[in-house]
């Protein structure tokens, strides 16, 4: 079974789609906590918007497509005044935003494999900060990311994508 990491095309995006509708499937059921919410974030219409952008990458598995995440240099307005410990330049700080894997597929090692791409491909841009956040809610998130090496930054209370009431939890880690 190889995992292949590369941007995605319109040909993903039925497959994207129905990743963000398991991922609230899991969520609504009580299964997974992700923070998300249906019809609000993440849509159909994310998806859509980041590949025509360039900046929706895929990891394929036998020709299924399990996870994708948004790569790409925009930091959050949230991010700005963060209590960052690596200063850095926007144009040296690589983001990693929406990372979702299929629930049916977890405990696979895709999103662990899919930060070591972020990783890989922030350091062909020649960045040398990599920034990402989370729902404070997302425990398998925050875990996962504290055994890669990334640091929390602090917990920001906003309305994150059109959701009310999230503590958005800021993430770095140095290359």
């Amino acid at each position: 079974m190889e995992k292949v990491y590369r941007k995605a095309t319109m040909a993903d995006f039925d497959a994207i789609g129905l990743i963000y509708d398991h991922i609230h499937d899991a969520e609504e059921s009580g299964k997974l906590i992700v923070g998300w919410e249906r019809g609000v974030y993440p849509t159909r219409s994310t998806a859509e918007v980041a590949i025509e952008r360039g900046e929706m990458f895929v990891c394929e598995v036998d020709g299924a497509i399990p996870a994708s995440a948004i790569l790409n240099k925009t930091q959050v307005d949230v991010y700005y005044g963060a209590d960052w410990e690596y200063e850095a330049d926007d144009d040296e700080v690589f983001v990693l935003h929406t990372l979702v894997v299929d629930p049916a597929c977890a405990k696979g090692g895709i999103g662990r494999g899919f930060v070591a791409y972020y990783e890989e491909l922030a350091r062909e841009l020649g960045c040398k900060v990599l920034r990402m956040d989370t729902n404070e809610r997302n425990a398998v998130a925050r875990k996962l990311y504290s055994s890669l090496g990334y640091r929390e930054a602090g917990i920001v209370p906003t309305v994150f994508n059109g959701i009310e009431g999230v503590g958005l939890v800021l993430l770095e880690k140095k290359l």
